[in-house]
């Protein structure tokens, strides 16, 4: 049996040395992991840059078009996307239009996830993939609406001060198609917006006379 000096310092200098040994090597075996997870984050990070965002993950983990990508797919452009949302039209999908995107959803009862989808590009009354003759019989409807309601006029205010504007909305109807205020006062290109917006949600029946005659 080995005999051990108990008064000599080596064996515990030994035992100081190798538990100094042990942890060096463990945190060499850290940073090493830690530089591959980081190695991988920048891979996919650039991944997702380069393809310009084109799906994002939802809710539930499974890739979903992103909000431009969905515009595009329904045939639309962006910046006509940003003009209905009454937002600077500079053609990128960007924060600024996710964020409108997701105030007019909010106000309108839809799912918020910032993406205009189908649905929402619905209630902002831009149709996905209309063909160019229904849109132009939409627009002539509308026209003869106005032309009926109000002579064409975006200022008209109907004698009782009930109805106003080109379309002759009810404060109530124009509210309930986004509009703020009082219609007689908003830009025309605005009211011709809410106004295909209601007519695409209800058809002719808010102008119960002129409309039959559209």
């Amino acid at each position: 049996m080995p005999k051990i000096d108990l008064g000599s310092h080596a064996p515990w200098l030994e035992s100081q040395r190798r538990s100094r040994s042990r942890r060096f090597d463990a945190a060499r075996r850290l940073r090493r992991l830690r530089g591959r997870r980081s190695v991988a984050a920048v891979a996919l990070a650039s991944l997702t840059l380069a393809t310009g965002g084109a799906v994002a993950a939802d809710r539930s983990g499974r890739a979903s078009p992103s909000g431009a990508a969905s515009v595009r797919a329904a045939g639309i452009t962006v910046k006509a996307l940003q003009r209905a949302l009454d937002i600077p039209a500079d053609g990128i999908y960007g924060p600024q239009t996710r964020r409108a995107v997701r105030r007019f959803q909010r106000s309108h009862g839809l799912t918020v996830d910032g993406i205009a989808g189908p649905e929402t590009l619905g209630a902002l009354g831009l149709s996905a993939r209309e063909s160019s003759a229904r849109s132009g019989s939409v627009s002539g409807v509308l026209r003869r609406i106005a032309r009926c309601e109000s002579g064409g006029d975006p200022t008209a205010v109907s004698a009782d001060r009930r109805y106003f504007g080109k379309y002759q909305f009810s404060k109530r109807t124009w509210r309930s198609v986004g509009g703020t205020g009082n219609p007689a006062a908003a830009p025309e290109a605005e009211q011709d917006r809410r106004a295909a917006i209601l007519y695409r949600r209800s058809g002719t029946a808010p102008w119960p006379v002129c409309g039959r005659r559209a």
